[in-house]
């Protein structure tokens, strides 16, 4: 990164946090959610009480990097997590975080992650990287250097920005550059903000209603709209990207917003979508949405792409996320649909048949074998009945399979 870049994050680390809010509450999220991450990486079959190694590159002030060792190590194990950040500001803070909650888990490293190989090689099982490759003055030699520490047997967490949903961000910073640029820090950021209250009705940014970081602090509004690089990708040019380090994407999260056929509802036109390969369809849903301000996915190495996502297998167990299964099961009787919101997204999917019996034994501990004891039904039976209901909690990325 430039030097700029640097002065940025150590003038305004981001996002801003302050530690003792440890106390209160756990910040979570993906990528890099065990469950998620288990289930999207590792098949669903990690058995997270053995060794593992993992690395969050650009770990800021610590969202993830907290959230990641907080759930490794109550796993138990020995576990290793590595946080590399070229802002010792950003450090300091998420140094505290981890202290607050007793983390002894984490080795603190200074640095940028184009010095990996220096500071802190691989291998590594697992790779969070969210918010870090779209500041690279070469976002692949970032990544070619991620994949060269990644073990052929793990895993990405990553995090890029989307173009559509950022519509105006681009043009405001360029604005802001000609007006600014010889200004310091705190004054660049003074005047963006009176330049924002002037902005006419007519301006892209101020007609964006999926933009609102610049509201929660100044760090969020430098790094939003006076960063001195970044770049914003599409599906297409992320799956070329990613295809570039000889990694694939196993998923994007959330799976439904990058459905075509949760936007579409006529059946000629979900017809012709549904014949699309996955990334097209992945590229169509984002056109259709036009509010994915950022990309989270999951990536593997290119040759074990089709084996990285868990499959429905009758030793297997379902987990919720966040949804008691009974109240599950009530929503789906009822209202025979389930709808949910992303940001300024509502999303609306009719409910498979008999989804509020399988939600009902959704209860974290049943293997999909035993569900289809309890129901009477042959596995082949209870799988045609599972899988449109896995497919809608899993698209809404509630569900995840692990091993029993």
């Amino acid at each position: 990164m430039t030097d700029s870049v640097k002065g940025q994050y150590e003038a305004y680390p981001y996002p801003a946090r302050d530690p003792a809010e440890e106390r209160k509450r756990l910040i979570t999220g993906s990528p890099s959610f065990l469950p998620e991450l288990n289930h999207y990486v590792f098949a669903g079959r990690r058995d997270f009480s053995q060794p593992f190694r993992a690395l969050v590159a650009g770990g800021g002030t610590g969202d993830g990097l907290i959230h990641l060792a907080q759930y490794l190590q109550a796993s138990g194990g020995r576990h290793e997590v590595v946080y590399l950040d070229l802002s010792a500001a950003s450090r300091k803070i998420a140094e505290a975080r981890a202290e607050v909650r007793g983390l002894k888990n984490i080795d603190f490293l200074t640095g940028s992650l184009l010095d990996l190989p220096q500071l802190a090689p691989g291998p590594y099982d697992y790779i969070d990287c969210c918010g870090v490759l779209h500041h690279l003055p070469d976002p692949p030699a970032g990544l070619a250097v991620l994949k060269q520490a990644l073990s052929p047997d793990g895993g990405m967490g990553l995090m890029v920005y989307g173009s559509y949903g950022r519509a105006g961000v681009y043009p405001l910073q360029a604005a802001l550059r000609q007006l600014t640029a010889d200004l310091p820090a705190a004054g660049r950021l003074a005047l963006a903000k009176t330049l924002l209250a002037e902005l006419p009705e007519t301006n892209e940014f101020r007609r964006n209603p999926f933009l609102g970081d610049h509201k929660l602090g100044d760090a969020e509004f430098y790094d939003l709209l006076l960063h001195a690089q970044d770049r914003a990708y599409t599906v297409p040019e992320l799956a070329e990207f990613v295809a570039g380090a000889d990694l694939g994407i196993s998923a994007f999260i959330e799976p439904c917003r990058y459905d075509p056929l949760s936007y579409l509802k006529d059946e000629s036109l979900r017809a012709r979508a549904e014949k699309l390969p996955w990334l097209e369809q992945a590229a169509l849903a984002e056109r259709l949405s036009g509010t994915l301000k950022t990309h989270v996915l999951y990536a593997v190495p290119s040759a074990r792409v089709n084996q990285a996502v868990a499959q429905p297998a009758p030793d297997l167990v379902p987990w919720l996320n966040g949804i008691p299964p009974q109240a599950l099961a009530e929503t789906l009787q009822k209202r025979s649909e389930l709808a949910i919101s992303f940001q300024n997204e509502r999303l609306v999917f009719p409910a498979p048949p008999r989804a509020p019996e399988i939600a009902a034994l959704l209860d974290g501990r049943r293997t999909l074998a035993e569900m289809a004891n309890v129901l009477g039904l042959s596995w082949e039976d209870f799988l045609g009945l599972y899988r449109p209901v896995h497919k809608l909690l899993t698209g809404i990325n509630k569900l995840y399979l692990r091993q029993a």
